[in-house]
């Protein structure tokens, strides 16, 4: 796991094991991810409107007025829109870098058939595979643009918890005597987080949409529900150097959308669990306001990218709770469970179908290991990294429980939330096994078992 969870990284490489040898290319390179934060400190000759003449406590109303004069010609530049990110301008800004290389070129009619065989095909290898039914209803072939339009209602849910809280750091940072003078203006400084949010959130966006193959790339549910999509022209990108022919590629990453649509449908609870960890564990961030107090001083309007570029130099660090840790490793604990099943059942699924099978496989095991473009935008995202140990150790555990208990026993796992193995049963996967095989006779023995309460006397499962 990242040491900076949700929206942080560090300005400093060498303080960042994520980033430190990637990268030596400048500001522009910590757009890598969502960025949500501000310069620290107040740069040489800069002046501190916090701290007034008369030292640290002062105050100087007049370079307040200055600053929220200038945040307004900002922000009249930004299209309106409500709640901590300015959604409207980052899907502009990304759909604006998408064009200048061809992201928002629709795929041809031939590439969208290809989509639809390669979908169809895999659906029809995935039926003796798992107990689950088909969860696709269509399958779509989409240009990055599309991939941006399309999930960008599930990055809103995700990217709103941190940004409310960024942006209520703003004000908690200004004294006592700043916030009655601002009065209204207040909501000043809130437009402007979201403007500067969505300007990072922009960039992101359409790095990741300019690389990442299927909806369900990040092994979150991003698209529309019952939507299988894969995206051609980045699929075709992949496919160069990988000596694999291009159909071949192209029904493997369809069975591997398949396979997560058919869990994310037919797993009712498992969409809103991920989801909803994800925002537990956002909700908790505390920040220390201090390093807010160089905000203004560092700001400069007459530069079109001063806010992009100060949102850029650095990252508050969060304050972790040992709350937070827990939702963090619940999270990758499912994300690794989910990642291990489609790994396993795809795998099944294919066989000897596929030649390139095993080797595509390892191809993407390897892609989310040394950090792809989904795995770091996800990273920078909730400070969370799908380590392949905790992917292989999943996988091990779903062949170990097809092989003891086949596979509508291994795909009953998912009936229920209490069921699911946690980071625990990961490390010893063999005593999960052998303990399903009892309390799958009496599921309410294993829901109590979780509970810490025993079976009754006389329960199949005691």
């Amino acid at each position: 796991m990242s040491d900076l969870p949700f929206g942080f990284s560090s300005s400093d490489p060498d303080k960042d094991p994520e980033r430190k040898g990637k990268d030596n290319q400048g500001p522009q390179d910590h757009n890598q991810g969502f960025g949500f934060g501000f310069g620290q400190g107040v740069p040489p000759g800069g002046q501190n409107p916090f701290a007034g003449a008369g030292g640290a406590g002062g105050f100087d109303m007049n370079q307040l007025g200055q600053m929220l004069s200038q945040l307004g010609q900002v922000l009249s530049q930004a299209s309106t829109s409500s709640g901590p990110v300015n959604y409207d301008l980052a899907k502009q800004l990304a759909v604006q870098q998408l064009g200048t290389s061809g992201g928002t070129t629709k795929p041809t009619a031939q590439q969208a058939s290809a989509v639809a065989d390669a979908v169809r095909l895999a659906e029809l290898w995935l039926d003796p595979a798992t107990s689950l039914p088909a969860g696709a209803r269509k399958a779509v072939a989409w240009s990055a643009s599309d991939w941006v339009e399309g999930t960008l209602p599930s990055w809103q849910r995700l990217c709103d918890p941190v940004a409310r809280q960024m942006s209520g750091a703003w004000v908690d940072a200004m004294p006592e005597e700043a916030k009655q003078a601002a009065g209204p203006l207040l909501a000043m400084i809130g437009q402007m987080g979201g403007f500067a949010f969505g300007s990072q959130l922009g960039g992101s966006l359409a790095q990741l949409g300019s690389e990442v193959l299927t909806s369900t790339e990040v092994g979150l549910p991003l698209g529309s529900e019952g939507v299988a999509a894969l995206l051609p022209a980045n699929v075709e990108k992949f496919t160069e150097g990988l000596g694999r022919p291009a159909h071949e590629v192209m029904v493997f990453l369809a069975a591997r959308e398949a396979a997560h649509h058919r869990l994310f449908a037919h797993v009712p609870w498992l969409r809103q669990r991920l989801m909803s960890t994800v925002e537990e564990y956002a909700k908790g961030i505390k920040v220390d306001t201090s390093a807010l107090e160089g905000l203004a001083g560092q700001f400069d309007p007459s530069h079109p990218q001063a806010l992009e570029e100060m949102m850029s130099s650095g990252m508050l660090q969060p304050q972790n709770t040992p709350e937070q840790q827990a939702a963090l490793v619940r999270l990758e604990t499912l994300l690794a469970l989910v990642e291990g099943w489609v790994d396993v059942v795809v795998a099944e699924a294919v066989g000897d179908r596929l030649p390139g099978a095993d080797a595509l496989r390892e191809t993407l095991r390897r892609r989310r290991a040394s950090g792809g473009p989904a795995e770091q935008t996800f990273a920078t995202l909730v400070g969370l990294e799908l380590r392949p140990r905790r992917l292989r150790a999943a996988a091990g555990l779903w062949r170990l429980m097809t092989d003891k208990h086949g596979i509508t026993g291994r795909d009953s796992v998912w009936d229920h939330p209490d069921f699911i193995p946690t980071s625990a049963d990961l490390d010893d996967p063999l005593e999960f096994a052998e303990r399903w095989g009892e309390s799958s006779l009496d599921p309410i023995a294993e829901l109590k078992r979780t509970e810490g309460e025993a079976p009754e006397e006389g329960s199949p499962g005691s």
